[in-house]
C-alpha cells in the first residue's frame, strides 16, 4: 500500500474510532484490540495519531513497530524515541503514557504473545533485516 493511501486509511480509522468511542474499529479481524497512539512529531512538533493493534501486559500496553515489514521503522516509533511521552485512547478513555522499547528478554516474551494474536507479525519480520521493535507503553503517574 502506498504511503498516501496508508495515511488516508489511518485518518479514516481514527475518525471512525473516535466518533464511535471505539465501538467501531476498536477491534479488527478476529477480535484483535486496537488503540489510538498519539505522539509528537520529531520534526514538525505536531501531534500524530496512529491506530495500532496492542497487547495488555500487566497494566501496560505493548505495540509492535512493524509497518508491514518495511525496511525502516514507522514514524510513530521514531517520534517516541525522540519524545517518549504519548497518549493512548482505548474506547472512550484517554491515558498519558511513557514509551520504552522492550529489551531482548521482554521482547522475546511479548513477541510470542503478539504473534499468537496476529501471526502476520512473523511474516513482517521475514520481510526485513531490522529487528522489529516492541514498544511498551506504561501509564504515566
Amino acid at each position: 500500500m502506498n504511503r498516501s493511501l496508508l495515511h488516508a486509511v489511518s485518518r479514516i480509522h481514527v475518525a471512525v474510532y473516535r466518533a464511535s468511542r471505539g465501538r467501531l474499529l476498536g477491534r479488527i479481524g478476529k477480535g484483535m484490540p486496537v488503540l489510538l497512539l498519539t505522539t509528537t512529531g520529531r520534526k514538525s512538533g505536531r501531534r500524530r495519531t496512529t491506530p495500532l493493534l496492542y497487547l495488555e501486559d500487566g497494566g501496560r500496553y505493548a505495540v509492535v513497530a512493524s509497518v508491514g515489514g518495511a525496511p525502516q521503522h514507522p514514524a510513530w516509533y521514531l517520534n517516541l524515541r525522540a519524545d517518549p511521552r504519548a497518549t493512548v485512547e482505548i474506547a472512550d478513555r484517554k491515558r498519558a503514557v511513557r514509551a520504552e522499547t522492550a529489551g531482548p528478554e521482554e521482547r522475546a516474551r511479548l513477541w510470542l504473545a503478539a504473534t499468537a494474536m496476529y501471526p502476520g507479525y512473523d511474516t513482517y519480520q521475514g520481510r526485513t533485516s531490522r529487528e522489529i521493535p516492541i514498544v511498551v507503553l506504561t501509564p504515566a503517574e
